[in-house]
Formats: structure tokens, C-alpha cells, sequence
């Protein structure tokens, strides 16, 4: 039972450090440049859910998930080190403290290139780890549809990593272009590093 415990004492404090260690690699991003989109009208045509615009990368416009964001860390630690001392330790108990994290990911509102990668929600994608991309129809059967007039229209951009995936809705098809072009072109340069590399 102490084996089990420690295992999975470290195994929560790998997560939590993992998910902070992210979300502050967030925060530096956001004051970076933004590269792609620059205007008003293109912040308008993306999405990180169906029924609203994404707003810009900065502190100002992304406070209220910074904090949400910041809050879930702090109450997954302090649930943790509260039920090891107070309730001893129980599996439940361990699994009930990553719930929280399950509803995380689009916590900041935002879809963004900036130099070095993507901002997606509450994640930095660096062009590097991008191993694919593709532009999904929404149509009736996709999960989108019927939210919005636009978002019935648009597309899902879907960005693969190894081990996970994102995505953005895309709202005109003026804004797909671009965004192909932006993104094949960061991509096919990482891959030419890649092969330079091992060659």
C-alpha cells in the first residue's frame, strides 16, 4: 500500500508540474508578437468555441481564464495535500482531484501564431511538435453544427501532435487559405531542419 501511495503521490505532483510547467510557458507566449492574425476582422473568424470569437493573446483579454486557470492548479494542490492528511489517502479521492483539469483546456480563449508556434487555448504548440494539420467541413453530423449560422459554414482545424490533438473553428474560407498557408509553410521549414539534422 506505501508503494502505491508513493507511486501515485509522484505521479500527481509529475501532472500538476506538467500542467503548470505548460501554462506558464502560456503566459511567456502571450508576450510575444502576435504574427497571424493581426486584425479585428480575423480574430472574428476564428474560434476556440462555437459561440464566440477568440480574443487577443494578452493579459487584459484573457484575464478571467488566467485566474480560473491559476485557481484549478492551486485547488488540485491544496485538495491533494489536504485529503493526504486529513482523509489518509484514497484512490477516488485521487481521481476526483484531476476532474477540474478534464474542463481545462479552452479555459483561455484564444487562437494565435506567434513566433515560435501556436497559442491554442491553454497550450504552446511549437511548429516543431506539429505533425499534422487539416481543415474538417462542419456539416451536419459534425458535433459543431447548429451552434452558429458561421460556424455552419466553416471548417474545424485540427492540429496533431504525438500524443494529442487541438482544435479551432474556422469560419470563412478567405481565413482557411491563410491559415493553410501559414501553417504548411512553418511546418515543411521544421521539417527541412529535421532532416538537415539527422543527414
Amino acid at each position: 500500500m506505501i508503494e502505491l501511495k508513493l507511486f501515485l503521490c509522484v505521479l500527481f505532483f509529475s501532472v500538476i508540474g506538467y500542467y503548470s510547467y505548460q501554462f506558464i510557458r502560456v503566459l511567456l507566449k502571450m508576450n510575444q508578437d502576435v504574427v497571424f492574425p493581426v486584425t479585428d476582422e480575423e480574430f472574428q473568424t476564428l474560434r476556440k468555441y462555437p459561440e464566440k470569437a477568440v480574443e487577443l493573446p494578452t493579459f487584459s483579454k484573457q484575464k478571467s481564464g488566467i485566474i480560473l486557470y491559476s485557481f484549478i492548479l492551486v485547488f488540485a494542490l491544496v485538495m491533494f495535500i489536504l485529503g493526504l492528511f486529513i482523509k489518509g489517502f484514497d484512490w477516488s479521492f485521487f481521481l476526483l482531484v484531476f476532474w477540474p483539469f478534464t474542463y481545462s483546456d479552452n479555459l483561455l480563449n484564444m487562437f494565435a501564431v506567434v513566433e515560435g508556434g501556436l497559442l491554442s487555448g491553454n497550450r504552446f504548440i511549437a511548429w516543431g511538435k506539429i505533425k499534422s494539420f487539416q481543415f474538417v467541413p462542419i456539416t451536419m453530423d459534425h458535433r459543431f453544427y447548429g451552434f452558429d449560422k458561421e460556424v455552419n459554414a466553416g471548417y474545424e482545424l485540427i492540429i496533431k501532435k504525438r500524443f494529442f490533438s487541438t482544435s479551432c473553428i474556422v469560419t470563412s474560407d478567405e481565413m482557411k487559405e491563410k491559415l493553410t498557408v501559414v501553417l504548411s509553410e512553418h511546418v515543411a521549414m521544421e521539417l527541412e531542419k529535421s532532416v538537415l539534422k539527422e543527414s
